[in-house]
C-alpha cells in the first residue's frame, strides 16, 4: 500500500437546492484544486452519480420531494454506491438530526453557516480516508488471493486416499485443517525403494510464513530420501540446516517440532522431537515421549547431539496414531483445553475400528468440544493400524 494518499483527482458532488449555497461551496472547493458538480436536488443527484461515481458528496438534507436523508439511504442500499463518503452539510443543528444523519450512512455532519476552512479540512479528512480504505481493500484482496494460491498448493502437496491405499501392511487415514488459510502444520507419507516414511511437524505460528516453512521441509524431506539417506542423525542434521539456512534468509523466527517414523517388517523407528506418540496394544493405551529424540528443528545450526531413534513393534490390530498440539491445545468457550488425556480415551475406546473410523471420531469429537470457539490452531492427525 502507497505510503502516501493521492487526492489530487477527486471529484465532489454538492447536493443543495439553495443556488447560493451552492455556488459558495463549488467555489470553495474548486479554489483549491478540486474537481466539483452540483446538483439541486436528490432525483438529480442521483441520475448524476448513476452517470459518474464521484470521490465524495456533501449533501443538504432539507429539499423537497427527496431529503438528503432519504438520497444517503438510497446510495448505501446498492452496492456501486454504498463506499461512496456522505457529508452531511445542514442549517439543522439538533442531536435528533445528526444521529439520523450518521444512521443512514453519513460519515460526518457539517452546520450551517460554515467556515470555508471547515469544510476544506473534513472534506480532506474523508477523501483521504476513503482512499485508504480503498489501497486497504484492494490490498487486502491481493493477499487472500496470494493466500489461497498457497493453501491450494499445501493441499496439492499432502499425501492422496489412493497413495495411502498403496501401502501394503498399514491402514493409513490422515487429516489436517489450518487455522487460517495456510497452516502451518505438517504431515507426509513417502515410498521409496521399499522404505515407508511418515512425517508429522508443527511449524510455530500459522499463516504464510508458516504455510512455507511447512512446504520447504516436505520439499527437504522427499530430496533427503531420494538420496537414501536412512542415518537419523546425519537426516536430521541435513534437514535442520536446510531448514535454519532458510529461517535466516527469510528473517523471521520460526521453528518446528516434527518426529519422523520409518516403517519396516511391522516396526517403527522414531526420531525427532514431537508430541507424545499414542500406542493402542489390545485396548491397552501406551505413550512414547519424544522429548529426548531430537530437536527443534531450524533453531539452531547443529543437532546432531540430540537426535536419537527408539524402535516400536507392531502386531497384527495395533494402532499408532500423531498428531500436533492444535488438538489437545484446542479450547472451547470455557477456555479448556481439549488435552490429551480426552484424545487417548478416544482413541483406545475405538481400536478396533478401521484408521479412517478413528481418524474422523476424533475430529469429531474436537469439533463437538470446541463449538462455537475460534480455532486458533491447525489440527493435524495421523492414524496407523498394523493389519
Amino acid at each position: 500500500m502507497n505510503d502516501t494518499v493521492d487526492i489530487s483527482n477527486s471529484n465532489i458532488l454538492v447536493v443543495d437546492d439553495t443556488p447560493a449555497n451552492l455556488r459558495l461551496l463549488i467555489g470553495i472547493l474548486r479554489e483549491v484544486g478540486y474537481k466539483v458538480r452540483p446538483a439541486n436536488n436528490g432525483p438529480r443527484a442521483l441520475t448524476s452519480i448513476e452517470k459518474e461515481s464521484p470521490s465524495l458528496i456533501l449533501l443538504d438534507i432539507m429539499m423537497p420531494n427527496m431529503d438528503g436523508y432519504q438520497v444517503c439511504e438510497h446510495l448505501k442500499a446498492h452496492e456501486e454506491t454504498r463506499e461512496i463518503p456522505v457529508i452531511f452539510i445542514s442549517a439543522l443543528n439538533e442531536t435528533f438530526d445528526k444521529v439520523k444523519a450518521f444512521s443512514v450512512g453519513g460519515v460526518d455532519y457539517i452546520t450551517k453557516p460554515f467556515q470555508a476552512e471547515e469544510v476544506l479540512a473534513r472534506v480532506e479528512t474523508h477523501l483521504k480516508l476513503h482512499e485508504l480504505q480503498r489501497q486497504l481493500k484492494k490490498e487486502n484482496l491481493r493477499m487472500r488471493a496470494e493466500l489461497e494460491v498457497s493453501r491450494r498448493l499445501q493441499q496439492m502437496l499432502l499425501p492422496t486416499e489412493k497413495e495411502l491405499k498403496q501401502i501394503d501392511g498399514l491402514d493409513i487415514a490422515g487429516f489436517m485443517a489450518p487455522a487460517e488459510e495456510v497452516g502451518g502444520d505438517y504431515y507426509d507419507v513417502l515410498q521409496h525403494q521399499g522404505r515407508i516414511l511418515f512425517g508429522i511437524g508443527d511449524v510455530t505460528g500459522h499463516g504464510l510464513e508458516s504455510g512455507a516453512l511447512a512446504i520447504m521441509v516436505q520439499s527437504s524431506i522427499r530430496t533427503l530420501l531420494a538420496n537414501n539417506e536412512t542415518d537419523p542423525v546425519k537426516f536430521f542434521s541435513a534437514l535442520n540446516q536446510m531448514v535454519f539456512h532458510n529461517v535466516e534468509r527469510m528473517n523471521v523466527e520460526k521453528s518446528l517440532t516434527l518426529a519422523l517414523v520409518d516403517y519396516q517388517d511391522k516396526q517403527l523407528y522414531l526420531s525427532g522431537q514431537h508430541e507424545e506418540m499414542i500406542v493402542v496394544r489390545q485396548g491397552k493405551l501406551e505413550l512414547i515421549d519424544t522429548m529426548d529424540l531430537g530437536f527443534p528443528i531450524g533453531l539452531d545450526f547443529e543437532i546432531a547431539d540430540f537426535v536419537k531413534q527408539t524402535s516400536v513393534p507392531l502386531n497384527a490390530g495395533d494402532v499408532v496414531v500423531l498428531y500436533t498440539d492444535g488438538i489437545t491445545e484446542a479450547e472451547n468457550i470455557d477456555k479448556q483445553m481439549y488435552g490429551l488425556e480426552r484424545l487417548c480415551e478416544v482413541i483406545r475406546h475405538l481400536w478396533q475400528q478401521t484408521a479412517h473410523e478413528i481418524q474422523q471420531a476424533v475430529i469429531e469429537d474436537v469439533r463437538q468440544f470446541i463449538g462455537e470457539q475460534k480455532v486458533y490452531d491447525d489440527i493435524t492427525l495421523l492414524v496407523l493400524k498394523q493389519q
